[in-house]
């Protein structure tokens, strides 16, 4: 395995379209989705750990969530962990795991990946990986992972690669922000646009050099703890001065800026499981197109749910169509599958009438 490999997997997000499963507490990155016996954390971990030795794979988090993963990823130790003390977006975490990196291995490859997607192919995941470490050796580039669009969807960024590039690895002429139906329907017919996965790849020394460029006040902030970084002196100095960092994200502070931006296209299949439609449309279907996760099923008339409980449980269903069944502990939720970008809207109304009691 190659030690200059390294991994930084983003874990702190709350997932709350995915409610009442994923809560502040207990986020959909430390569920078991798929229903698999593993967490989805579990899985990027150990997909990651096919190419990434287990101590070059760091996770980036909440500090509220320090011991879930601790319990759940027995490979790493507790320095392996980075904790975010506010909510920055993705560019601060991102540089500050970079200068850490770089100042242990200053030849270190660096890939950056969300702990919550679904790739079932992990061969072709981790073929197109080296590819891109390779390419980020040889020259200073900045690399990102697009996938190849299998309709129009509205809920994603766009890449959008030079046409007349025939070459693996493209030069990104630009980022495209999520757009309507007809935008993507052009999109998809121009063929040269892919979705943006948010899975990055460069050297260590290249993310570090176009932060210095770009973020030149977050990079100064981050680089007077060059000393401390790596030791027990680090948390204090990261408490100190992180909520100082402005709050952006590594596509508008760095990528959309940069010249040396390139693609490749995935080779694997891919989804983001944003919600509860998402998961339904990656699992494979029971009778009448229902997709259930854990729960034992006797469904008349019932067809195209999205059956999950937590624990197995028989799950009783008659004229139920299109519809998102959760059974959680304390919350049991039948909402209709073609709403479900609401949920997020109705985890404020719970908020509001009940308090954090179930959020």
């Amino acid at each position: 395995m190659n030690k200059d490999y390294y991994a930084v997997i983003m874990a702190g997000g709350i997932g709350s379209r995915f409610w009442p499963v994923s809560t502040q507490e207990f986020p959909k990155q430390f569920h078991d989705m798929l229903g698999t016996g593993e967490t989805l954390l579990q899985k990027t971990f150990s997909r990651l750990n096919k190419i990434i030795p287990s101590e070059n794979i760091y996770i980036l988090t909440n500090e509220m969530y320090l011991e879930i993963t601790l319990k759940q990823l027995p490979k790493i130790s507790e320095e392996q962990v980075m904790l975010e003390p506010a909510m920055r977006n993705t560019a601060p975490c991102i540089l500050l795991s970079a200068l850490k990196i770089k100042k242990k291995n200053p030849n270190a490859l660096m890939l950056v990946a969300p702990s919550d997607h679904w790739i079932e192919d992990e061969n072709a995941f981790a073929s197109d990986i080296k590819t891109c470490f390779d390419a980020a050796e040889k020259d200073n580039i900045l690399l990102t992972l697009g996938i190849e669009p299998s309709f129009p969807n509205t809920g994603y960024g766009y890449i959008e690669s030079d046409k007349s590039d025939v070459s693996e690895i493209k030069k990104i002429k630009q980022f495209r922000e999520k757009p309507d139906y007809e935008t993507a329907k052009q999109f998809l017919s121009a063929g040269n646009f892919l979705w943006n996965a948010g899975i990055f790849i460069w050297s260590a020394k290249s993310i570090v050099a176009s932060f210095e460029k770009y973020l030149t006040e977050m990079n100064s902030l981050f680089s007077k703890g060059m000393a401390v970084l790596n030791t027990s002196e680090e948390k204090k100095f990261i408490e100190k001065n992180y909520a100082e960092a402005e709050n952006i994200s590594i596509d508008y502070g760095i990528l959309e800026k940069a010249d040396n931006v390139y693609v490749k296209k995935a080779t694997f299949d891919w989804n983001d499981l944003g919600t509860w439609g998402a998961l339904y449309d990656k699992l494979e279907k029971v009778e009448g197109h229902n997709a259930v996760v854990n729960a034992e099923i006797l469904l008349k008339n019932s067809g195209n749910n999205m059956i999950f409980t937590e624990k197995k449980k028989l799950v009783v269903l008659d004229g139920i169509e299109d519809y998102i069944v959760v059974d959680k502990e304390d919350v049991l939720l039948l909402f209709p599958k073609k709403k479900e970008q609401q949920i997020k809207e109705l985890l404020n109304e719970v908020s509001h009438k009940f308090g954090n009691k179930y959020v």
